[in-house]
C-alpha cells in the first residue's frame, strides 16, 4: 500500500521509467510465451524448445538489469534524514523497492499474456484476432501452469535483484558514514584503487571469442533456433557471446578507471582533474553497464555482417528480442549515469557555492563522455570484427 501511495505522487519522469520497465517485462513475457507455444505445438522438438528458452534468457537478463537500475534511482527508495526514526531503515526501503519493481513487472507480464492470447485467437472481439496463430502454436492447448511460471520469472528475479541491490548499497553507505540514514561522509573518494576485474574480463572476452570462432567454423544446418525461425545461429555462438558479454562487464570498471587516469595525465588543469577524479570514483557504477552495451553493439555489428554475407536467419521475434536487449542495456547505462549524477549533486552544489563556474562542470561532463568513447570504442569494434569473421566465412 505504501508503494502505491508513493507512486501516486511520483514525478512523471520516474513513472516513465517504471512504465519502460513494464514494457520490457511485457516483451520478455511475450517471448517466453512464444517459446511455450512452440513447445506445445512441436512436442517432438524438445531440444529446439530448450534452445529457444535459453535464447530468451538474454533479453530477460537485460530487463532485470534495467529494472534494478530503475529501482536504484527511484526517489522513494533513496535514503533521507530521519527515515530510520519512522521505521524506514535499509531493510524497509529494500522491501519497498522490491514491491515497486514487482508491481511494474507484473503489469508487463499481464499485458504480455493478454496480447499473446489475442494473437493466438484465444481472445476474440478485437482487431487482429488470431493473426499469428500459426507462429504461436494455436493448434495445441496452452499449459496454464507453465505459462504462469514463465511469466513469473521476470517479476521474481527483478524484485529479488532490486532488494539485494538496494540493501547492499545501504550497507556500503552505512559503512562509510556513521549517519543512520546511510549518507556518506564525502561524495568523492581520493584517487581510488583500480577495480580488480580487468584481467578476468580480458580472459573471459578472449575465451568467448574463441568459443564463437570454434562454434561458427563450418557450421551447417544452423542448429540453434532463434524465436520466429526454425534455423539460425549455432548454440555455441550464443555461449561465446555470453562469455564475451560477461568479460566486457567485468572489464568495464577497469577501463573506466583507466579513462579517468588518462584524463589526469600530463599536468591536468582543474577541469580535467575534476573529470578524472569523478570518473575514477564512478568507474564501478557506470563501467559494468557500459561494458554490456559494448557487448551488445559488437554483437549487432557481427549480426549485420552475417545479414549481408549470407542467408538471413532473423524472424520477427528475433527482432523483438534484439530490440529488448539493445533498448534495456542502453536504458540501464543512462539510468546508471543518472544515479551517479544524483549521488554527486551535493559535490556540485558545494563547488558552485565555492565559486566554480557552471561551465566548468559542463566541460567536465563532456570530457568524461569523450574519454569513455575514446577508450571503449576501439575494443568494441575489434571484438565485433573478430566475432564476425567465423560467422561470415
Amino acid at each position: 500500500m505504501l508503494a502505491l501511495r508513493l507512486a501516486r505522487g511520483t514525478h512523471p519522469l520516474v513513472l516513465t521509467r517504471r512504465l519502460l520497465v513494464a514494457a520490457a517485462s511485457a516483451g520478455v513475457g511475450f517471448l517466453l510465451l512464444c517459446t511455450l507455444g512452440y513447445a506445445s505445438g512441436h512436442p517432438g522438438r524438445s531440444s529446439d524448445s530448450v534452445l529457444r528458452l535459453l535464447w530468451c534468457l538474454v533479453p530477460l537478463a537485460a530487463t532485470v538489469q534495467f529494472a534494478i537500475a530503475v529501482a536504484r534511482t527511484d526517489p522513494s527508495t533513496r535514503p533521507r534524514h530521519g527515515l530510520s526514526a519512522v521505521g524506514l531503515g535499509p531493510f524497509r526501503l529494500s522491501v519497498l523497492a522490491a514491491v515497486s519493481t514487482a508491481v511494474a513487472t507484473t503489469l508487463g507480464s499481464a499485458v504480455a499474456l493478454l496480447f499473446f492470447l489475442h494473437l493466438r485467437g484465444d481472445l476474440t472481439g478485437l482487431p487482429f484476432d488470431g493473426e499469428a496463430a500459426g507462429l504461436l502454436g494455436a493448434d495445441a492447448p496452452l499449459p496454464l501452469a507453465a505459462a504462469l511460471t514463465l511469466l513469473a520469472l521476470v517479476p521474481l528475479t527483478a524484485s529479488a535483484g532490486s532488494a539485494l541491490a538496494l540493501r547492499s548499497r545501504r550497507e556500503s553507505r552505512a559503512a562509510a558514514s556513521p549517519d543512520p540514514d546511510g549518507f556518506p561522509a564525502e561524495d568523492l573518494n581520493p584517487p581510488a584503487p583500480a577495480p580488480g576485474g580487468l584481467p578476468w574480463g580480458v580472459a573471459l572476452t578472449a575465451a568467448g571469442l574463441a568459443v564463437e570462432a570454434y562454434a561458427g567454423r563450418g557450421a551447417s544446418g544452423n542448429p540453434f533456433p532463434l524465436p520466429g525461425r526454425l534455423d539460425s545461429t549455432p548454440a555455441g555462438v550464443l555461449t561465446g557471446w555470453t562469455l564475451t558479454a560477461i568479460g566486457l562487464a567485468l572489464a568495464g570498471p577497469g577501463l573506466a578507471h583507466l579513462a579517468g587516469r588518462l584524463l589526469q595525465a600530463v599536468r591536468p588543469g582543474a577541469v580535467r582533474l575534476l573529470a578524472g577524479r569523478v570518473l575514477m570514483d564512478e568507474a564501478g557504477r557506470i563501467g559494468r553497464p557500459l561494458g554490456v552495451v559494448c557487448a551488445v553493439v559488437s554483437a549487432g555489428i557481427a549480426a549485420a555482417a552475417l545479414h549481408d554475407s549470407g542467408p538471413r536467419p532473423y524472424g520477427p521475434l528475433t527482432a523483438l528480442g534484439a530490440l529488448l536487449v539493445l533498448g534495456c542495456t542502453t536504458a540501464t547505462l543512462l539510468t546508471s549515469a543518472l544515479e551517479a549524477r544524483q549521488d554527486r549533486a551535493r559535490t556540485a552544489e558545494t563547488l558552485l557555492r565555492m565559486g566554480a563556474p557552471a561551465s566548468a562542470l559542463r566541460s567536465a561532463t563532456a570530457l568524461r563522455a569523450g574519454v569513455l568513447l575514446l577508450v571503449f570504442a576501439p575494443p568494441t569494434w575489434i571484438i565485433a570484427e573478430l566475432a564476425a569473421l567465423p560467422l561470415s566465412a
